[in-house]
């Protein structure tokens, strides 16, 4: 495993990046696979498939096993000595721009805590796009917790009244609202580790094909993972 981490925008926000994570990613594909058809996540700001994976599940050794190798990188970057599973499983980008509804036009946090943080997992071969991050313009926000979020929230109102809504599209760039402060591209079996209060988006292709087949689309392993102070 080849380990960098990364300070994105002014505010500290950290991404770590561990490339060739699994020594055998093929096997871990193959049984992402055998769950399919994945669920469609219309009932949040996912744009897409996702199947949730527990404990009582053999795939959950995947989750166990990536927990056990990402603690001391916690540990060392984050200052997290002890930490939970909140969510786990995979998941597949499949909802075209013009079913997107405003809140996936637009970048997202995963959590309004400092104690939250995501592992994202590239699987599948192919140029599947990446992952953006950035900086809200009015608020100056890179990370939003608790505290700031009536402030955001506010501001996108502002956004809102001075913009109009968002395009039918997935959020790839700098804007007049979004200013993007880094990206880490796509890669065969690389693991991204950030916190869920940073703002982020999905860099989906505009010539992708919204495959909901495991073996071909853009299959990522997705564990959400809550620190204990």
């Amino acid at each position: 495993m080849a380990i960098q981490v990364y300070e994105v925008g002014r505010e500290g926000g950290r991404v770590v990046v561990i490339d060739d994570f699994l020594a055998d990613p093929d096997a871990l594909i193959a049984q992402a696979a055998a769950l399919a058809p994945f669920p469609d996540m219309r009932e949040n700001y996912y744009p897409g498939l996702r199947r949730r994976v527990t404990p009582d599940e053999g795939i959950f050794a995947y989750v166990d096993t990536t927990c056990q190798a990402v603690a001391p990188v916690m540990r060392e970057i984050f200052g997290v000595n002890r930490f939970r599973i909140t969510e786990a499983g995979f998941s597949l980008v499949t909802r075209p721009p013009s079913e997107l509804h405003d809140s996936q036009r637009v970048p997202h946090n995963d959590s309004f805590s400092l104690d939250d943080f995501a592992v994202l997992h590239y699987l599948n071969r192919g140029d599947m796009g990446g992952t953006g991050f950035y900086r809200h313009r009015r608020s100056g926000y890179e990370l939003v917790d608790a505290g700031r979020s009536p402030s955001w929230q506010a501001g996108l109102d502002a956004d809102l009244a001075a913009y109009g809504p968002p395009a039918p599209a997935y959020f790839n760039e700098t804007t007049p609202v979004w200013e993007k402060i880094g990206e880490v591209g796509w890669r065969f079996n690389r693991l991204l580790i950030y916190p869920g209060a940073l703002f982020h988006s999905g860099l989906i292709p505009d010539d992708f094909a919204f495959s909901p087949d495991p073996l071909h689309g853009r299959l990522t392993g997705n564990i959400f993972l809550q620190a204990m102070r």
